[in-house]
């Protein structure tokens, strides 16, 4: 074997056994959904629509995992993005309790407003997550209304609501 041939094979082979092997790695690859618990009550079903189109993905215990979403490192980049998601702000065990949780719900309508939410990454690959116009705005507003009483975020007393002492 010439030199040349050898680090050509050299050149592919070791990526693929790179690639191959990373695939023993288990994390990314189970996706069973958590335990879903209080749900989010929508202001409008028109609300609920456009959350499902552009967030549940995330956002829920209802994600649609895509065939890529099996394959690491890709996968591993995808679960990270969902576990983080969950726990700030899950539509399907919604905990109004939690400060972070009514902070994430509080900021929901912005994050749209202002093209946060749903991250750019995600619509590349999600086309029809992608909100444009009176999709985004109706979504911003039925967010605000669905969230409504943690929009102000904190009480005259320093609380969330439904929280029962004062945070630290």
């Amino acid at each position: 074997m010439t030199r040349n041939a050898t680090g050509a094979l050299l050149g592919i082979g070791v990526p693929v056994l790179v690639v191959l092997a990373i695939q023993l790695v288990p994390y990314g690859r189970d996706h069973t959904p958590p335990p879903s618990g209080r749900r989010v009550v929508w202001d409008s079903a028109r609300t609920e629509e456009l959350a499902r189109r552009a967030c549940f993905d995330c956002h829920s215990n209802e994600t649609r995992w895509p065939w890529y979403a099996s394959i690491a490192p890709i996968s591993w980049r995808i679960q990270t993005d969902v576990n983080l998601a969950r726990a700030r702000l899950d539509f399907t065990a919604f905990d109004s309790a939690s400060a972070k949780v009514a902070e994430a719900a509080g900021e929901a309508a912005e994050t749209v407003t202002s093209g946060d939410m749903p991250p750019q990454d995600y619509v590349l690959m999600h086309p029809e997550a992608r909100l444009m116009g009176a999709d985004k705005r109706t979504l911003a507003a039925g967010l605000a209304a669905t969230f409504a009483a943690f929009a102000g975020a904190r009480t005259e007393r320093g609380r969330l609501p439904g929280e029962t002492t004062a945070p630290r």
